[in-house]
């Protein structure tokens, strides 16, 4: 059974970098939508103590919501490999609180685009990083989901694996039960390709998803290739309601359906607001009912 998770889109720098809002006030707000779920991002809880964890945790329970997928964006990309070493120890960590919340994925990335880093040295790095970090994965029972991302929301560069033939290059070289696709047709979009195109290559390798929606509020689809190099989001492609933008939600599920798919699709929405993410949960609803249940 498919089930459907939020993630605060929304808040994150109010509960990553002001604190002005508590992961318990999002957990009571949260616990209002129809969803099975919260995927967790790493800032939310890793500078946590044990005890407030424990708290955190008894909260989901008592909203009877699970914590299935944990975000977390390591930087295996950097030059130094001591640095490089100590980027697979945090994934690590991180693969300890995912299972320590019950949860059974955490993402794993590629790391920034430094300019510097070639396309070989990247690739082998990543990979190489990757392959280190499986098996605690394994002893943990927690699956490690690689992104098609393309810019973690504090980092300074882009995503290294942003376009779809780096992303195949690394994806293809890791193969292993602890290791699959965290699929997002919008960051696609955001890089500039077609969504559908990727997914049809992942397909069998996608264990969980990121559901989003974009529109152009100028412009078109070709104007985000120029946008190509440059260290933010497009300012001309937003955030809005899902199922209301440019993904074909109907396209996507089709695919997956046929390939099997049987994981969490967690909802990355509500940049506008709560109404909005509500709308979104409606919509996906729906859809998981119409094409998995």
């Amino acid at each position: 059974m498919v089930k459907l998770a939020a993630f605060p889109k929304c808040f994150m720098d109010q509960l990553c970098v002001d604190h002005s809002m508590t992961l318990f006030e999002w957990i009571e707000m949260a616990s209002s939508l129809k969803v099975d779920g919260l995927e967790f991002y790493s800032g939310f809880v890793d500078a946590l103590d044990p005890v407030t964890l424990g708290r955190v945790r008894r909260a989901l329970l008592e909203k009877r919501l699970e914590m299935p997928m944990l975000c977390y964006s390591p930087n295996f990309t950097m030059p130094d490999a001591a640095r490089r070493k100590e980027e697979v120890a945090r994934e690590n960590a991180m693969i300890d609180l995912t299972a320590y919340f019950g949860g059974k994925y955490c993402r794993i990335l590629s790391g920034q685009a430094y300019p510097e880093i070639s396309h070989k040295d990247g690739v082998q790095w990543v990979v190489g990083c990757i392959r280190e970090c499986l098996e605690h994965a394994a002893k943990r029972g927690v699956v490690l989901i690689m992104e098609n991302h393309y810019k973690d929301n504090y980092w300074h560069y882009p995503e290294f694996a942003q376009k779809r033939e780096i992303f195949l290059e690394i994806v293809d070289q890791i193969n292993s039960p602890w290791f699959g696709v965290n699929f997002d047709p919008s960051n696609a979009i955001v890089a500039g390709e077609d969504p559908l195109v990727l997914l049809r290559a992942v397909k069998h390798k996608v264990v969980t998803m990121h559901a989003s929606d974009r529109y152009l509020e100028s412009g078109s689809l070709e104007d985000l290739k120029a946008h190509e190099g440059n260290l933010g989001y497009a300012s001309n492609l937003k955030h809005g309601v899902i199922g209301k933008g440019l993904n074909n939600y109907d396209e996507i599920f089709s695919i997956l359906r046929e390939a099997g798919f049987n994981g969490w699709v967690s909802i990355e929405d509500g940049v506008n607001g709560m109404d909005e993410l509500h709308q979104s949960v409606a919509f996906l609803r729906q859809k998981l009912k119409q094409y998995f249940n």
